[in-house]
Parts: C-alpha cells; sequence; structure tokens
C-alpha cells in the first residue's frame, strides 16, 4: 500500500524528505468512519508544509481509549482510506495510545492537532519545539465527528424496528 509506511520504513523516507528541505507535518488520530471534519481537517494541515504524515491508533490502541466498541473500521481499512487522499503524504500506524514514540522518531518540523487541545497538552510538543519545530491547532468543522455519524445510525435503526 504506496503511502503506508511502518515505523522503521517512514523514519527512513523523514530522513530523504529532510535531504530534500521538505517541510514535514505531522498529525495523529483514529480517523474511524471517516468524515467531512477529517477530510478538511488533514487538507488544513496539508497547508502548514510539503510532506503530510498521518499517524494512525492501530486497533487495539482505539480500544484502550475509546472502549471494546471501537473501533468500527479496522486499521487495515482505516489505513487505507486514509493513503487514499490527495493531502496525506504517508500513514503509519502506532500501537501506543499516544504518538510521543513516532513523533520522538519522526521529529517533524510541524506538529498539529484539533483545536479542543491547547498547545501545552499536545503530545511530542516538546520534541518538536526542541529540535526548532512548530505546533500548531486547526479548528474542526461544527457537528461532524464520528460519535455523531454512530449516534444518527443507532438512533435511526433502533427506532425503525
Amino acid at each position: 500500500m504506496g503511502k503506508v509506511y511502518t515505523r522503521q520504513s517512514l523514519t527512513e523516507q523523514r530522513t530523504t524528505w529532510k535531504q530534500q528541505q521538505k517541510k514535514v507535518v505531522f498529525t495523529n488520530g483514529v480517523f474511524d468512519i471517516l468524515h467531512r471534519g477529517h477530510i478538511e481537517y488533514l487538507s488544513q494541515a496539508k497547508l502548514l508544509g510539503d510532506i503530510l504524515i498521518v499517524g494512525m491508533n492501530s486497533d487495539a490502541s482505539v480500544k484502550r481509549i475509546k472502549g471494546e466498541l471501537r473501533p468500527i473500521v479496522r486499521e487495515e481499512d482505516r489505513a487505507f482510506i486514509l493513503s487514499q487522499l490527495v493531502c496525506v503524504d504517508a500513514v503509519c500506524l502506532f500501537e501506543e495510545d499516544t504518538p510521543l514514540n513516532i513523533i520522538s522518531a519522526l521529529v517533524p518540523d510541524v506538529l498539529v492537532k484539533g483545536a479542543d487541545y491547547t498547545i501545552d497538552a499536545i503530545v511530542g510538543k516538546d520534541v518538536v519545539e526542541h529540535a526548532g519545530g512548530i505546533v500548531r491547532t486547526i479548528e474542526f468543522v461544527p457537528d461532524r465527528s464520528t460519535s455523531n455519524i454512530v449516534e444518527t445510525i443507532v438512533s435511526r435503526f433502533s427506532n425503525s424496528k
């Protein structure tokens, strides 16, 4: 899957991008049931540099963070879907509950999260800033979330019986 990397292969590719003086942007998330909010967020993140890397929580990580009923879409499918987006240059799964290890391995030039985070609460902030990079937040599209989609599906199908 062309744009889906292992951590090791992505770290090697990061070295190449650095030699090419490409500005690398990193963001991360679950990306379960991809929706407009995700697409707008990722498109905005891409505008901050030349290369957009998306760290994606593995299924096991999602279960620990969001509960046993998640994710709805398997990691292989989530990674494939993300990798097909024009704005995404690389996708890499991580098993941990936070992306600190992958951020430390890649040391992106720009670290991005949604505006529901404060800059000081963004995991990896210190790593990126210590290397001279920047940390930014991006506003979310209102009323667009996987949780909202799940609630709509449950509501409509539980009432139709």
